[in-house]
């Protein structure tokens, strides 16, 4: 199996649902592949900020476009039981016309969230301890028509999905994994990995990105899974936005841009996330790059 070279636009849900509605709307027309929320109770970074909820979100945005992929990157398990979550997952991928991509991830020990609503803030050996459980529920209520499943952490009897998802055998399913143990349970269940990284210099993040790739080989390996079947997603966070206004280093020059997701591509990636500008002064950069620059590197990469 191979993959086609995809990007996707990364935007948060803080600008009310006509604002966010908006920008989804915007990248569609622009013509990009895929866009993303990110799923937190509240800004995590900034708790007074407008926030509105990922997959309420999500679904009115699949009613709201027409073309584009839809995704959590990434539901944060904590927040909900699995079954309850494949069952809105089902519910979103109907209304989208079978357009959805359904993230998981571990979610954030420093989210404030937790304290806020009364939730156990589970420590991150905890949550990855309860990954792999959640992440085959939520496999099983989405593929079968009846589902049954009792672990450690979570137990379903009986669970009926009627109907079944628009998609066929279910939603592809996207695991965020930086650490070793994550990165193997991406290896075993995951339809896409996700990773960034968190390094200062984008030289540092394309060689701690590299090493991830040979250690997730090895894991795939293993398994003896066909390395091909894992799409391998990378989304690039510029760690001197939050210094620097919002500016994102990457709008500020089209051959950067492109040097940037060249480097990306070499390692193996077949999707390349980039963020929704936050700066009005970014947005003319933004739309020469999503819908020129990015449709000719596909271009050189197609077949």
């Amino acid at each position: 199996m191979t993959h086609d070279l995809r990007f996707q636009v990364a935007i948060m849900p803080n600008d009310g649902f006509a604002g966010v509605l908006r920008r989804f709307r915007h990248v569609e027309d622009l013509g990009i592949d895929m866009a993303t929320t990110g799923d937190h109770f509240c800004d995590w970074s900034n708790p007074d900020r407008d926030w509105m909820e990922a997959w309420t979100t999500l679904a009115g945005l699949a009613q709201g476009t027409s073309r584009i992929r839809l995704a959590t990157y990434v539901t944060q398990i904590p927040l909900r039981n699995p079954a309850m979550l494949a069952r809105q997952a089902m519910t979103v991928d109907h209304i989208s016309g079978g357009r959805l991509d359904l993230g998981l991830g571990i979610g954030l020990r420093i989210d404030p969230a937790y304290d806020m609503i009364g939730m156990d803030n589970w420590s991150t050996a905890e949550r990855v301890a309860r990954f792999p459980e959640y992440v085959e529920i939520v496999d099983r209520l989405l593929t079968n028509e009846v589902s049954s499943y009792e672990g450690s952490y979570y137990k379903v009897e009986g669970a009926t999905m009627h109907p079944g998802p628009v998609q066929s055998p279910r939603p592809p399913i996207v695991i965020a994994a930086l650490k070793p143990v994550m990165m193997r349970h991406a290896a075993k269940y995951a339809d896409n990995w996700n990773s960034l990284s968190f390094c200062e210099t984008f030289e540092e993040q394309l060689a701690e990105t590299r090493e991830r790739m040979g250690r997730m080989d090895d894991n795939l390996e293993k398994l003896g899974r066909d390395s091909a079947t894992l799409r391998r997603s990378y989304q690039m966070f510029d760690p001197s936005s939050r210094a620097s206004g919002g500016a994102v280093t990457y709008y500020e020059s089209t051959n950067l841009f492109v040097d940037m997701v060249e480097s990306l591509i070499e390692t193996g990636m077949s999707e390349l996330g980039i963020y929704y500008p936050t700066l009005d002064s970014q947005n003319d950069a933004f739309e020469k790059i999503v819908s020129e620059v990015i449709p000719e590197i596909k271009a050189r990469h197609a077949g």
